[in-house]
């Protein structure tokens, strides 16, 4: 694993934080002459932990690379990273830790929604821009409005794309399986919404536990729901599981994911019955031989030995937007500037335009279908 950027600490201190106050000169907290300093919180640990890893891995290339080259205006990146478990309260007291204690100019890369939510307030406050993160619901990045500068499609446009996708090919009866929190939830109702809009109503919808001990009766509700498709919003290896459980249990389902789902990871946990696994991906082809940034991408990952796939490549262009950002706003870095430099910002990175000037905190709508193999390749 790449680690030189990505710094895990414990978030255990940070119980016992009260309210905060950031003094007058907070704008300028996490730079000095030599450093710029981001904070992130994500899960790091367990079964949904593993491509969160990959995620900051990626990025770590991108920030990396900056650094070998002397930085940006003579600062070199760092990235402070706590571990929240997906839990709102973990989560708060981590965004409350990394402002008071690491001083941290901005975030980078938070992840999930609950916990997005839940620090939606203190990171206002502090002024801080968040850029980039994972696995954020759409209700989640609307609280926290002009802070965060959210790169990924909203999984309101994944849906839509799946439903359209598979209306297309003539499959309508579609069940939806999700992770069993706030931004699992809200994703169903997205479907379930893409569906009413073609005037059709889910066969299933499964809430499946992120810790695994509800897989194998996930899989029989969904083979008993007689779908002819599952769209599925798990991360990790919920989903291999949970598609073995629901052929084990007599279903004759096809599965498409959503981005968070690793085709990877699913490959080595399915087998041979991959093939039939599509996945909606909100990054461009990671393996492209024309396009010189995923040609850089593939050179970095190889050489720091990070699993190279559409994981690490999402942190690594969320990485050059950040990079992007800080660069934009100068020598003169505040975090007023560096809004300034974001909210102006219009960029193509590897053929996925990104625009933050409107009036969405989200800059790209970039969706494309792809299979997975057998073998964890992807075929477009």
């Amino acid at each position: 694993m790449h680690r030189r950027n990505f710094i895990a600490a414990s978030a255990a201190a940070a119980a016992g934080l009260g309210p905060l106050s950031f003094p007058a000169h907070a704008a300028e907290s996490g730079v000095t002459d030599s450093e710029i300093v981001l904070g992130h919180t994500g899960i790091l640990s367990g079964p949904l932990g593993v491509p969160v890893k990959v995620v900051m891995a990626g990025a770590g290339l991108a920030f990396d690379a900056v650094n070998a080259q002397g930085g940006l205006s003579g600062r070199k990146i760092r990235v402070v990273s706590l571990d929240d478990e997906l839990k709102p309260e973990k989560a708060l007291a981590n965004y409350e830790k990394l402002l008071a204690e690491h001083r941290v100019f901005a975030f980078f890369g938070c992840v999930g929604s609950g916990t997005t939510a839940a620090g939606a307030k203190v990171v206002n406050q502090s002024g801080a821009p968040t850029v980039g993160g994972y696995a954020v619901s759409d209700s989640a990045r609307e609280k926290m409005g002009g802070a965060g500068y959210f790169v990924r499609a909203t999984f309101a446009r994944e849906a839509q794309a799946l439903v359209q996708h598979l209306t297309t090919i003539g499959v309508s009866r579609i069940a939806v399986a999700y992770l069993d929190n706030p931004g699992g939830a809200e994703v169903a109702k997205l479907v379930e919404a893409a569906l009413d809009t073609l005037k059709l109503k889910p066969e299933a919808a499964v809430a499946v536990k992120g810790d695994g001990t509800t897989n194998e009766a996930s899989g029989k509700a969904l083979a008993d729901s007689k779908a002819q498709a599952v769209v599925m919003y798990l991360g990790g290896g919920i989903g291999g599981e949970v598609m073995k459980a629901a052929w084990a249990a007599g279903g004759r389902q096809m599965f498409y994911g959503m981005s968070i789902v690793p085709g990877d990871v699913t490959a080595r946990l399915v087998g041979d019955k991959t093939s039939g696994l599509a996945i909606s991906q909100i990054v461009p082809y990671p393996w492209s031989e024309v396009d010189a940034t995923a040609r850089e991408f593939r050179q970095l990952a190889e050489r720091a030995k990070v699993d190279l796939g559409y994981l690490s490549y999402e942190g690594y262009v969320n990485a050059l937007v950040m990079i992007e950002g800080l660069r934009r706003t100068g020598r003169d870095l505040t975090r007023a500037k560096l809004h300034t430099a974001l909210k102006a910002m219009k960029l193509r990175i590897g053929g996925m335009e990104i625009d933050f000037t409107g009036a969405s905190n989200t800059g790209s709508r970039f969706i494309e279908m792809v299979r997975v193999t057998k073998e964890g390749k992807f075929i477009r």
